[in-house]
This record gives structure tokens, sequence and C-alpha cells, in this order.
């Protein structure tokens, strides 16, 4: 990892070879931005009010489901998106996926007839030991056999569903990639013998990752989703793509409209890309942009917990940024978020930046 001071000088040679990803993609900058794009929207649990965090109202899923058929909403496979993106492919406007982490039982009980009723598509992430032990809080595999007939895909949540990205006591770096590899592995196992299919989407638990997960992720051929929000653009990262989280404080139908026509920032480079933060003080974040209709003089960024932070300019002409959070990030996860407005009315590009503090 190149160090900080680098960020700080716009002829280094670290950003300069950064540049030419812009210049070698420099096609994607004829894309129209409302079709350079897609919208991943994660639920957790549905009308399971003792989980506010993580838990959809009713009501609030209802509203979200009626602005996507009367707005004119495309919903799509997960697949056929990350395909597009893979081929960096226009989207027709105003596409969208929806998944679900952990396969809830009120996935199964609330989610499913709804969108079976609709016909549309969905991705289920399964922890598949809590299915294997019958936990009351999780579907069944039958119960995910029947919903497979009707436009549900199930893809990979590990299988023990815990903090993966931390060692064990005296663990190994070698240790804990196999053990890695082990649980993500018997997951794949799982899912392939009880619905038939092994899966080739991973999302992290907690939306925890770090590089050394990522790499080991993409390594056994699996595209990787996150929890920090923003669209999937043409140019994201298939190790972590992006997901708005849909939880009751951030539901609400002006918020969730918001989010449905938000634009993908045409990122060129991060650095670092590294989420876990390994020093005191508070990480900076670099970013180079791409060409687009964003307006730049309104750029603004912000902290969890810390709100509005200060942009500094590195080279204006080529649209290199840092933000750095003015004080420490707590422990646990923390994200550093970036938005612009574009030239057309009502429409904002948006970034998000995972940390983990150890």
């Amino acid at each position: 990892m190149r160090s900080l001071k680098c960020l700080e000088n716009s002829r280094c040679a670290y950003w300069s070879s950064m540049l030419l990803v812009l210049l070698m993609g420099s096609g994607l900058s004829s894309v129209k931005a409302e079709e350079s794009q897609a919208v991943v929207l994660m639920y957790h649990h549905f009308g399971v009010d003792k989980y506010p965090s993580t838990n959809i109202r009713l009501t609030q899923f209802d509203a979200h489901l009626d602005y996507l058929a009367q707005a004119g909403y495309q919903v799509w496979p997960l697949a056929k998106v990350v395909d597009y993106v893979r081929g960096q492919k226009p989207f027709p406007g105003r596409v969208v996926a929806i998944t679900m982490d952990d396969a809830y039982r009120s996935v199964f009980d609330e989610a499913y007839p709804r969108l079976r009723k609709r016909g549309w598509p969905f991705t289920v992430f399964v922890a598949t030991d809590g299915v294997d032990r019958h936990f009351q809080a999780y579907m069944s595999w039958q119960q995910m056999r029947e919903m497979q007939q009707y436009g549900a895909n199930f893809e990979n949540h590990s299988a023990t569903h815990d903090y993966l990205i931390r060692r064990q006591k005296d663990e190994t770096a070698a240790q804990w990639r196999q053990r890695m590899q082990d649980d993500i592995g018997r997951a794949q196992q799982r899912i392939k013998a009880e619905l038939g299919r092994a899966p080739t989407f991973f999302a992290y638990p907690y939306g925890e990752y770090n590089e050394a997960l990522a790499g080991l992720v993409n390594e056994m051929g699996l595209v990787a989703l996150g929890q920090q929000s923003g669209p999937v653009g043409l140019g994201a990262d298939l190790r972590a793509l992006p997901r708005f989280p849909m939880a009751e404080r951030f539901a609400a139908l002006p918020d969730f409209k918001q989010k449905l026509q938000s634009l993908a920032f045409p990122i060129t480079a991060v650095q670092p890309w590294e989420p876990v933060v390994t020093v005191k003080e508070a990480p900076q974040m670099g970013i180079v942009l791409a060409a687009s209709d964003a307006q730049l003089d309104r750029l603004s960024c912000f902290v969890s917990g810390q709100g509005a932070v200060a942009v500094r300019w590195i080279d204006r002409n080529r649209r290199h940024f840092v933000v750095q959070a003015p004080a420490a990030l707590p422990r646990g996860r923390s994200r550093y978020n970036c938005t612009a407005p574009s030239s057309r009315p009502g429409r904002y590009f948006w970034f998000s930046h995972l940390w983990i503090v150890p």
C-alpha cells in the first residue's frame, strides 16, 4: 500500500499510473449517466419489529414495491445486473435488483408472497449453518426450494455468519485463510447439495471485508457484495459491490426515491481501498474521478458520526481530491460518503467507502 504522503503529490508515480485507467476506460464517458448504473437494494427482516436496525416494516416494504411498479422500474435478477457491469453494457433507465441477507423466515412469510405476486426476481444470501441447525428465525431448505421455482435465487453468505476478517487467538495468516476457505466452501457445498446449483455471488457478513478476504473470495470465483451504500456503476469493483441497506430508519419513501435516482460516480482510483484502519488517526481517502456531469464545485463528503468534512483538491483538472475525518474513527464500522449533484435536477452522484477499526 502506498503511503498517505503520496496523496499530497499530484505527480506521484502511483497516481500517474492510476490516471492511465481513466484514459483506458474513457469509453464510459459516452454512456449517459442515467444508463450507467443500477441500484441494488438489501433487506434482512420483514415485519419483525424487535430488530429495528435490520427490519423493514411491512407498510414500508409495500410502499417500496408499489413505487417501483408505478414509477416503471425494471426489477432484474442480480446476475443480469452483474453481466451488464462486466460487459460495460449500458443499462436501460430505472433498473433495480432486490437482495436479502441471512435467509430469515420472514423472507418466506412476508417478502416472497409479495414478490411472487408481481413476478419479480430476487436474491437471498444464505448463512447455511443457521438453516442446517433449524434455527427458528431461519427458513428451511424446503421453503427455499419452493421459492426457487418462482424467481428466487440463493447465494453464499458464509456458513457461520461470523466476523470473517477477524483472526482467532494465535491464528496465523495462513490458518485464517484456510479457515475462511473452509467456511465459504462449506456454504457453497450445502447450497449446491440442497438447491442444485453452486452460488456465484457472496455477501460479506455484516458487510465487513478486507483486501485479503476480498482476494480470497475473488479467487474462489465469486462476485462479492458489501453493505456500503451507492448504486452499482459500469466500472464497479466486483470484489465489493455496493448496496443500499433498507431498514426502518432509512426506508421512508422520500429517502427510497432518492436512492433509486442516485448516480454512480465514475471512479478511476481509490487510495487506500483496504477498509481496515491500522493507524490511530483517521484515514485519509484519495479519489480520482473520470469526467461526468457531476457539479464538483458542490461536492460534499460526510463521515459517520462526524457530519460534513472538508474536501481538499489535489488536482482539480484531473478531478483528484482527498478527504479525512477530523477525529479518529470509533471502533467498528464507519463510512465516508461523498455526493455531488448532477446537472439533471434531483439527481445526485453517490459513493461510500467502508472503514473498519478493529
